[in-house]
């Protein structure tokens, strides 16, 4: 709810989560919720961590934008930040 709370609090374009627990099937659903639950869900979700290959199918179709792996440089996460912004358009 926080994570929620504060992306509609500052208006940002994007929310990125970094997960190594294992709970992403738990995360994603929930912020994806809340923003929707908030009329928010223009605001577009990026993860990353450790991810099984399984899964990344069932949270893109729950609407996870873009999935990283944790070894991705920074230079290609922004990059790919840029894109799906660009992509996505004015909000």
């Amino acid at each position: 709810e926080e994570v929620v709370d504060a992306a509609v609090q500052e208006d940002v374009d994007v929310i990125g989560v970094s997960i190594l627990s294992g709970a992403h099937m738990t995360v994603f659903p929930r912020i994806l919720d809340g923003l929707r639950s908030r009329q928010a869900d223009d605001i577009l979700v990026v993860g990353g961590g450790v991810i099984p290959d399984e899964d990344v199918a069932r949270l893109r179709s729950l609407g996870v934008r873009e999935l990283l792996l944790q070894d991705t440089p920074p230079e290609a996460i922004v990059a790919m930040i840029r894109r799906i912004v660009g992509e996505r358009g004015a909000r």
